[in-house]
């Protein structure tokens, strides 16, 4: 009985014949290449021809790299397809590297990566290993994890490229086996080599994190309904893979831009598909710890983890009273930073101190703020005496910028003394230039209803909308002693209108 025999087996070493070149040379390189495919094809004494198709991968010219791309892509699946290849060859394996390490650094690297990822599918439909599938799910995930250490470059931009290879993360396999091979990959990279550029390497990482979110419910890619209960088929294997990447990328020093970028998605697009955020607390309290706009960001993962899953953060008031700086008012996050501040704040149970220290706060911040900020602090601070009326006393104590025991330089909200002070900076505020920030600090004067003002609509309020609503406001028609201007120059009781005219 004959044993077939496999094309891989009938592969020899390159020929070193000095004529092939010039033979080459003297024909159109496509009808070159395209000749030398259908030879490979359609019969197996053909073989070697493989490495004069894969020459073409090292030329110079874009266009022969392109189109032998393309022939390489040809050959070899349908070569899988065939079942003429059981292994990867050395040589060939050696050949295909080509196709990965020149166009990665080549403008044309769109053709690279649809080539490789073709041979993916093409093993993954056809294992080149003869596996009982009953027991064994035959990935080719060296291939795509070579592919993947290539999208997270440390030294070129892949942004373009990565987005590019979005569409194959809609298969649950190719989505499942890359994250395995980013975690890999980055514990490789950022544990080991001290020297790395992190800015460089985090940001291909971060941009491969985002597009995980948008596929978690997708078809699979090379895998049959036999294959149901894989664990690549099943949604808790991927949050599994999701969490363990998240967590070995974490656990490393990020780049400031890159804090911002995670803690932006944290709450609503990485804790929820997390088993246990619990797990982000060494994260978060590093961010928290970092000060700034990142200690803002940080505070909705640590609501969560404080509301939802009982978490125990010592000094946690002590730390947010510390971030109340002028700052606050001009960062890009101030919406959801008092947004957090007020449901941080309204428990009634908060010892008064504590509260009359972050309304004395408020108050002398407010004296530098802008107009928008103004008009989100003043029923801010209104809204926290109404749920302490233990801190009215700051309403009604008389007391002036001179006595003064409040200690804003204090970091300690006990040790402030806030308690024991007034707020004479709303008093202040009352001669504000402003007629609406003037007549919110007003209502100071007068007994507080119960019912706390609604400040959600003036969080993201804007000094480009509020110069609008000025000008659309109603104004009243009041009656002086001049001449209403109709043109310029005309008017007969102006000087300039006497002896000057435009013409």
């Amino acid at each position: 009985m004959n044993t077939a025999t496999h094309f891989s087996e009938t592969i020899m070493a390159p020929s070193t014949d000095s004529n092939v070149k010039g033979e080459t040379s003297r024909v159109s390189y496509k009808k070159d290449i395209n000749t030398k495919t259908d030879r490979v094809l359609q019969n197996k004494k053909h073989a070697n021809d493989i490495f004069d198709v894969t020459e073409y991968l090292q030329s110079e010219k874009d266009k022969e790299v392109i189109f032998a791309t393309n022939a390489c892509s040809k050959i070899f699946c349908q070569l899988i397809y065939r079942g003429d290849l059981y292994l990867w060859d050395t040589l060939i394996s050696d050949k295909l590297q080509c196709v990965i390490y020149v166009h990665y650094f080549h403008i044309f690297q769109e053709t690279s990566l649809c080539a490789l990822m073709k041979f993916v599918a093409a093993e993954g439909k056809h294992p080149l290993q003869n596996l009982d599938l009953s027991e064994h799910y035959n990935f080719p995930r060296e291939l795509l994890r070579t592919l993947v250490e290539h999208l997270l470059s440390e030294k070129e931009d892949m942004s373009l490229l990565i987005s590019r290879f979005q569409e194959f993360l809609e298969m649950d396999d190719v989505r499942y086996y890359v994250m395995s091979s980013v975690r890999d990959n980055i514990y490789r990279v950022m544990g080991r080599n001290k020297k790395v550029s992190v800015v460089v390497f985090t940001l291909p990482v971060f941009q491969l994190f985002v597009l995980f979110f948008l596929y978690i419910y997708a078809y699979l890619f090379c895998i049959t309904n036999k294959l149901e209960e894989w664990k690549v088929a099943k949604l808790k294997e991927h949050k599994r893979a999701f969490e363990q990447m998240w967590l070995v990328f974490l656990k490393f020093k990020l780049p400031s831009n890159m804090y911002k970028k995670i803690l932006v998605i944290l709450h609503e697009s990485i804790m929820p598909q997390m088993s246990d955020p619990t797990l982000l607390i060494d994260f978060l309290s590093a961010a928290y710890d970092i000060g700034g706009a990142i200690s803002l960001l940080s505070l909705n993962g640590l609501f969560i983890l404080i509301h939802k899953h009982n978490l125990d953060y010592p000094d946690f008031y002590k730390k947010l009273y510390s971030l109340l700086d002028p700052s606050i008012f001009h960062v890009k996050y101030r919406a959801r930073f008092f947004h957090l501040v007020n449901i941080f704040l309204s428990s009634t149970h908060l010892p008064a101190y504590l509260v009359a220290a972050f309304v004395k706060r408020f108050a002398r911040l407010s004296l530098t703020a802008p107009p928008t900020s103004l008009l989100i602090l003043l029923p801010f601070i209104c809204n926290l005496i109404r749920r302490h009326p233990s801190c009215r006393v700051l309403i009604h104590r008389p007391s002036t910028p001179c006595d003064d025991p409040y200690v804003m330089e204090e970091e300690d909200p006990a040790q402030s003394h806030a308690l024991e002070s007034s707020l004479w900076e709303i008093k202040t505020l009352q001669k504000h230039y402003h007629p609406d920030v003037a007549k919110a600090a007003m209502k100071i004067n007068e007994p507080l209803a119960e019912q706390e003002d609604d400040i959600s609509e003036l969080l993201e309020l804007s000094t480009f909308e509020l110069m609008e609503r000025e000008l659309k406001a109603e104004r009243k028609t009041i009656p002086l002693e001049f001449d209403a201007a109709t043109e310029l120059l005309k008017s007969s009781r102006e000087v300039l209108g006497v002896h000057f005219s435009l013409e």
